[in-house]
């Protein structure tokens, strides 16, 4: 067994023991720097958890989690998915600075995980023609203005599969999040869509074959809906439902929202409508709006005066390099979500470098969260 595969087993087996949920084992994986090494030196947990938690350490020794994680990696050697551990490079980088992030993702597909740029669109189940419309009209603009955009949604009723087939259309890679294993689609009505987007986008879970997509599945599945991209968009909602909560998710991983209006009264608007009210996403009327809004059309330059003047001989740290050399070979800019996955470097670490690269005189804050060498 290589390297990978151990890293893989071990995240699979973490994450399936009884009474350890996704934050302690993210935590413990951050202590440790990876999965293999929580088992191999488990005597060591105790510095770290609470002395009730030897029944914990003796649960690692548990080999039924690996036998079943020893499964799943042989369905998914034999069914072309790929295992993607926290630690891979292929893993979203965007999701990877979730908290509440899984240890380990399957995919099947072909599309980027860390494509410069990702946008979900989400909404009701009930989708009107007024919103299946949008999706079409937003989605096809969108790859006009942006053809190297990822739409990202959960291959769910209403506007989740009304956003995937307007990608489809446009030849947009989209990728479904599933709230279950890969060995099955669910609803299966969308099967033949699901299947279609295998070939220029992907299918993407935390769960692993056998797990039926029960109602709890769907909310954990909305993090990683928002958590994948760089903003979220509600086409449609009700005052309550699951899009508002994948909104509010993205809101809570510093990413921007937004929202499309709709008439007052429409049951379905009304979710959008108290998100715009409520300055929980920004009201958008087209796809021009987005992207100026995300700063993605390259004309979001500050008109302020320019109030610190560069330095001459400015020294910089090996991670400032870095930044400076991204920064300087994207002249229009680049947004900040963009910049963790080219960068490799935490989010909360890229905060402090761009303020210090903007105290120095070397980078400007445009709008839409978008950066650029001055």
């Amino acid at each position: 067994m290589t390297d990978k595969q151990k890293e893989i087993l071990c995240s699979l087996a973490l994450s399936h023991i009884p009474g350890i949920g996704l934050i302690s084992a993210r935590t413990l994986f951050d202590v440790f720097g990876n999965a293999s090494e929580i088992f191999e030196r488990r005597e060591e947990l105790l510095h770290h958890l609470q002395p009730s938690s030897r029944k914990f350490i003796k649960m690692l020794e548990n080999t039924h989690v690996f036998e079943r994680a020893k499964r799943e990696l042989e369905f998914a050697g034999k069914n072309g998915i790929e295992c993607i551990s926290l630690g891979d490079k292929r893993y979203p980088s965007r999701l990877r600075e979730c908290q509440d992030a899984p240890l380990v993702l399957f995919f099947k597909g072909k599309a980027d995980l860390n494509a410069l740029r990702m946008v979900s669109l989400v909404g009701t189940r009930n989708a009107t023609e007024y919103g299946r419309e949008l999706c079409d009209r937003f989605v096809s603009r969108l790859h006009e203005l942006c053809p190297e955009v990822v739409v990202v949604s959960g291959l769910a009723y209403g506007i989740d599969i009304a956003a995937h087939r307007a990608a489809l259309a446009a030849q947009i890679p989209t990728i479904g999040v599933l709230a279950h294993g890969l060995d099955r689609i669910y609803p299966a009505v969308h099967r033949k869509t699901a299947v279609e987007m295998l070939e220029n986008g992907g299918l993407l879970t935390e769960y692993m074959s056998q797990t039926n997509p029960d109602r709890q599945n769907f909310v954990q599945r909305n993090r990683i809906v928002a958590g994948l991209c760089d903003a979220t968009i509600v086409v449609e909602s009700a005052a309550k439902g699951g899009a508002l909560i994948t909104a509010g998710l993205a809101e809570s991983y510093h990413r921007d929202c937004f929202a499309f209006p709709g008439r007052v009264g429409d049951s379905y608007s009304q979710g959008c409508n108290q998100l715009v009210r409520d300055n929980k996403a920004a009201m958008i009327l087209n796809a021009d709006d987005f992207v100026k809004a995300m700063g993605w059309d390259g004309n979001n330059e500050s008109q302020r005066p320019q109030a610190i003047q560069r330095q001459l001989f400015v020294e910089l740290t090996e991670e400032e390099e870095r930044l400076m050399s991204i920064l300087n070979a994207q002249p229009q800019g680049i947004q900040i979500n963009a910049l963790v996955v080219e960068a490799d470097i935490p989010i909360n670490r890229i905060n402090a470098l761009l303020f210090e690269l903007e105290m120095k005189g070397l980078v400007k804050a445009l709008t839409g969260g978008v950066y650029k060498a001055v």
